[in-house]
């Protein structure tokens, strides 16, 4: 416990922690309410856009939260430990908890916490204007249906892991530009690119679904990245807990890898 005071202490001393949610809020919020109103008609789309029954937008525009919102924890979770490499607070963390280990599952329960806060901060994002926008003329929310509710729940836990899966990529990875450069370069690019070319390769498609954010989509429910093959009756080959268990195996992958390597090595 007083390890988790620590590192709490720590994090909350810095404008880190509360300057990403805002930010993440605002970006989830604007794209929430553009989509919603492109989807269900208050802005016509261009010809050829995706139909969409009135039933299924309301978990592709809520999923938004965890489908651009999920880099988010997942960089808290790894400044939160390039941080202590780059200013050398690790040097008197680990003087005075000698146990790493402990240091580490402090640092690890700390950054769930705050990786479920943010899935809150996305939801009120995505739900606010989503539900507002999809009310319009008498339209289904989707708010009274616990579905719903169900969902919302496994974002918040799906944020929870990203950001200890960012806390096992800073110790991976800990010089802190290239550990920001990997992180938004593979989800804002690598990953992308990946899981389009396997929509139009029959083998690569199963494979895609193992990838880390398509692991997170699969245990939300739904994802606008997904959308295109929902409405053409494609549906995701994985359960939601499928998703789950492997988003959780790539947390505890990245966690002790990372500290079997840099963070038992000497500080300096």
């Amino acid at each position: 416990m007083n390890a988790i005071r620590a590192e709490l202490v720590k994090l909350t001393t810095t404008r880190m922690w509360w300057i990403l949610p805002v930010i993440l809020l605002v970006y989830v919020a604007f794209t929430a309410l553009i989509l919603a109103a492109v989807f269900s008609g208050v802005i016509s789309p261009d010809e050829g856009a995706p139909e969409l029954s009135e039933d299924a937008l309301p978990p592709i525009i809520y999923s938004i939260a965890h489908s651009i919102g999920y880099v988010f924890p997942l960089l808290l979770g790894t400044l939160a430990v390039t941080g202590e490499f780059r200013h050398q607070t690790l040097t008197p963390t680990f003087l005075a908890t000698p146990r790493r280990g402990r240091v580490l599952a402090a640092k690890l329960v700390v950054m769930a916490i705050f990786g479920a806060l943010y899935g809150v901060v996305a939801l009120i994002g995505a739900v606010g204007p989503g539900a507002a926008i999809l009310s319009i003329d008498d339209g289904v929310s989707g708010l009274d249906d616990s579905e719903t509710w169900l969902m919302f729940a496994r974002i918040v836990v799906a944020m929870a892991l990203w950001a200890v899966i960012g806390v096992g990529l800073g110790t991976l990875i800990p010089n802190q530009v290239a550990a920001i450069v990997v992180v938004l370069a593979f989800t804002q690019f690598v990953e992308p690119i990946l899981r389009t070319v396997a929509t139009f390769i029959d083998w690569a498609a199963d494979v895609g679904n193992y990838l880390p954010g398509a692991a997170g989509d699969t245990l939300a429910g739904a994802s606008i990245f997904t959308a295109l093959g929902m409405a053409s009756g494609e549906g995701q080959t994985l359960e939601w807990w499928h998703g789950g268990l492997l988003l959780l195996g790539y947390a505890l992958v990245t966690a002790v890898v990372g500290y079997l390597g840099s963070w038992r090595r000497d500080v300096t």
